[in-house]
């Protein structure tokens, strides 16, 4: 166990040993309220998902029995949407832009905290800008750079402009963490004979935290996108989860059980993604950034 997990687990401790005076129970249930609502509409699209169709409009809030339980909304979802290839390709998609977002990010926040030269200053606040300026206003450019280079209606024009999208805030918050690393120990493997890229790879094991809240703060944006597949690749064979979501929906507006199927396969994985790497998340937006 690291020191800031013992550190964790010691405020833990006091503060489970803290009296729960007025102010922290009405945080407490603020925060079951705030949770109860956004959480609370995702479950009752997936509860009645699982419904027929008088069974949703005779009681929404209620939950499944034996007599309402159904499967067709999901079974239409899958004969008639395209929700297998849709799954596919958000997944390659996501999957290659975490990758290339990682290591193109890592390297370039390593070079501009090693490197002093004129540049760096500028470089670092070119990346800064690409935070603020979002990329959407050059929609219009990018398309013509996909025809240009016959990238149209392809995986890979998503997947670049997903990765220029998520580099500037994952340089930002690399360079947060390769600054928190100790000059002594760069400096002794330079002098023990280590290449520069020998000398990355030996720091690289302690800003893995920044490792896992860059991929985290790409996952989700990347995943969850319906402008660029919209736009760039729409057809039915490289459509992603977001769009195909949007285009059974619809297709479908008078099938309940679909159109509620549809929505929780669209759903629940962003939720269960956000679940898994919550830490890393919430992490990457305030431990980096604070450092």
């Amino acid at each position: 166990m690291s020191a800031q997990d013992l550190t964790i687990s010691a405020s833990r401790r006091r503060q489970d040993r803290e009296p729960w005076t007025v102010e922290r129970i009405i945080v407490h249930a603020l925060l079951i309220v705030f949770v109860l609502l956004a959480i609370g509409p995702v479950l009752i699209v997936i509860i009645n998902s699982l419904k027929t169709t008088p069974a949703i409009f005779g009681g929404p809030f209620d939950l499944p029995t034996a007599k309402t339980f159904s499967l067709e909304g999901y079974k239409r979802v899958f004969t008639r949407g395209n929700f297998i290839v849709n799954y596919r390709n958000s997944l390659v998609v996501t999957v290659t832009t975490i990758g290339l977002t990682v290591v193109l990010s890592t390297l370039a926040a390593f070079a501009l905290v090693e490197y002093r030269v004129r540049l760096a200053s500028l470089l670092g606040g070119l990346f800064v800008l690409g935070i603020m300026l979002p990329i959407r206003l050059g929609t219009i450019p990018l398309i013509q750079m996909m025809l240009a280079w016959r990238l149209m209606d392809t995986l890979a024009a998503l997947i670049l402009v997903y990765t220029a999208m998520s580099i500037p805030i994952a340089v930002t918050l690399m360079v947060t963490y390769f600054r928190t690393v100790p000059t002594d120990l760069k400096e002794a493997a330079r002098m023990d004979g280590a290449s520069e890229l020998r000398t990355f790879w030996i720091v690289l094991p302690l800003v893995r935290p920044g490792l896992a809240a860059v991929a985290a703060l790409t996952m989700l944006p990347v995943w969850n996108d319906l402008w660029f597949p919209l736009i760039l690749a729409p057809s039915r064979q490289n459509q992603t989860v977001t769009l195909g979501v949007q285009q059974f929906v619809g297709q479908f507006m008078n099938d309940y059980p679909a159109l509620l199927a549809a929505l929780t396969l669209g759903a629940v994985p962003l939720v269960l993604l956000f679940t898994l790497f919550s830490r890393q998340f919430i992490s990457g937006l305030s431990k980096g950034y604070s450092k």
